[in-house]
């Protein structure tokens, strides 16, 4: 597995370090790296976000809609202004995020990108509200360009697409991908849990080929603490 962080930065080492802290406890009460707004598929607007994530208490997350930064941005001015006004007030960390389609072992899968520079050339083609395609559709190049926008590259849910995960994550890594998305909650339970079954499995494999684990909910509906 190659690894590429040498255009990382503060923000993003530390991501990294909370990445290899992740457990199964971590989502949805302190950590959750997986969610969308009105800017992709989801219903909230980022300011419903940031304000639910205050609310719970959460120490850090990310906004992860297809293929567009812009739900990102609007929260982080909206949370830079809420800390203006609110001194005093416990703050998250939020990062960079989105979810990228790609083409891995001929199945189309989603990588999570975390922590990159939103302008970077590499990363601008996936960033413009579409599936790309041709060459840059390649998962392996993704993966490259996630790197070269000083990025971390997960992939998510592996277990929800038509290739086992069991040759997905192999191959993901053979492309130098970071992590995999080791906590969900595949059969949407409420309240939301990651499943068992997979989990195990999941880390199981990003410990054999020695990869972060992330958590996140996935939302798409109107609250931060499931799925729909």
């Amino acid at each position: 597995m190659v690894v590429n962080f040498a255009r990382t930065s503060a923000s993003t080492e530390r991501l990294k370090q909370v990445f290899q802290d992740i457990n199964a406890q971590s989502c949805p009460q302190l950590f959750n790296f997986h969610m969308h707004t009105i800017y992709s598929d989801g219903k909230l607007h980022p300011h419903v976000l940031m304000e639910q994530a205050i609310s719970i208490g959460l120490k850090g997350l990310a906004i992860t809609d297809h293929h567009s930064v812009g739900g990102y941005k609007v929260a982080k001015k909206w949370l830079e202004d809420w800390k203006w006004n609110h001194a005093d007030g416990s703050v998250p960390e939020l990062w960079s995020g989105v979810e990228i389609n790609a083409k891995l072992l001929n199945v189309e899968v989603h990588i999570l990108a975390y922590g990159f520079e939103t302008d970077h050339p590499s990363i601008r083609p996936y960033l413009q509200g579409n599936t790309v395609t041709g060459h840059e559709y390649k998962a392996a190049n993704v993966i490259s360009a996630i790197h070269d926008a000083g990025g971390i590259a997960v992939l998510a849910h592996p277990v929800r697409y038509r290739q086992s995960h069991f040759d997905l994550i192999p191959q993901a890594a053979e492309y130098g991908i970071d992590g995999v998305e080791a906590f969900y909650a595949y059969k949407n339970p409420t309240p939301w849990k990651p499943c068992t079954a997979q989990t195990a499995e999941v880390e199981m494999l990003a410990a054999e080929y020695g990869l972060l684990k992330t958590c996140g909910t996935d939302t798409h509906g109107s609250s931060i603490l499931r799925r729909l």
